[in-house]
């Protein structure tokens, strides 16, 4: 933390091996990230809030000694510690949807069995940061309860919402946590310009609604969003729109309002999207039977590690 407080006031310097560059203030911005985090944690168990979102957050990259992967802190890793110490919460649940595997979570807590971590993501033998296979499920007393489903490039919405109901309802309903967790990082749009995923508006909307849904039925709705990445401007707003509604069990137009899409076009200096809503991707049998592989490896792991 020192040397993230020094980057900061100096306004350069890299905080990794060069994916996380510093800026003036670096500390700071990241510090109300995770306090944001935090502020919302509360609201959802003091009761005043049933849900949360908290857009800037989900810098699932960063671990305990450094920074990575544009994430200098890790909000949602600093949230499961804080769940655990201030209100004792013995069972988590944190649901990890970013196109780029969630390893400053998954690995901080690889051993501890408070924490269910289900983590979908585009394949590490092609995207960064290259972790995240079906075989690692956890360590000691938490065997079985790390679940990584690492998804071929141009997986489309049907594989993905077809392992997706394969793993997280039973699983949840298995571990029943006393909150969940989701990280909506919105890179596995198919627009997205660094990764590789073939995802719409159908999947979020899809996910964010089952996630609801388990919430209310395990939890006393205990419901925590996090944002996460995402790299096409177009995109972002979109899917945490998405996001936000499902969520607050609203369905808005499907007609973006003229005076945001002049705003943006003059900001982004692009073309504004006209729709809230994708047309949903299909897959083709290649791409199917690669995510089902990959389901029945995860299951293989976890049907040997019951045993």
């Amino acid at each position: 933390m020192r040397l993230v407080e020094q980057y900061s006031k100096k306004g350069s310097g890299l905080l990794d091996m060069g994916d996380t560059p510093a800026f003036k203030g670096c500390y700071g911005a990241t510090s109300l990230v995770v306090g944001a985090s935090i502020v919302a944690s509360d609201e959802v168990m003091s009761g005043r809030l049933s849900h949360a979102f908290n857009p800037s957050g989900g810098l699932h990259h960063a671990h305990p000694e450094r920074a990575s992967g544009f994430c200098i802190f890790n909000d949602p890793a600093v949230v499961i510690a804080h769940l655990k110490s201030r209100y004792k919460v013995k069972r988590i649940a944190y649901l990890d949807i970013d196109a780029h595997h969630g390893d400053g979570v998954m690995y901080g807590y690889y051993d501890d069995p408070a924490v269910l971590d289900i983590d979908f993501h585009e394949s590490g033998k092609f995207l960064f940061p290259g972790t995240g296979f079906p075989d690692e499920t956890g360590k000691g007393e938490a065997q079985g309860l790390k679940l990584n489903i690492p998804l071929p490039p141009y997986t489309g919405d049907e594989a993905y919402l077809e392992a997706f109901q394969r793993i997280v309802p039973d699983t949840l309903k298995k571990f029943r946590p006393e909150i969940i967790l989701v990280q909506c990082g919105a890179d596995g749009h198919l627009d997205d310009r660094l990764a590789h995923l073939r995802l719409t508006t159908k999947v979020y909307t899809e996910v964010i609604s089952q996630a609801h849904d388990l919430a209310h039925e395990l939890c006393n709705g205990k419901l925590l969003l996090f944002g996460g990445g995402g790299y096409t401007l177009a995109n972002v707003p979109r899917v945490w729109t998405v996001a936000f509604s499902t969520l607050a069990g609203v369905k808005p137009n499907d007609e973006i309002p003229s005076d945001w899409a002049k705003q943006f076009e003059k900001s982004a200096n692009e073309d504004p999207p006209h729709k809230l809503n994708d047309k949903p991707t299909s897959d083709d049998e290649k791409t199917l039977k690669e995510v089902r592989r990959t389901v029945n490896e995860l299951q293989t792991h976890l049907g040997h590690e019951s045993q």
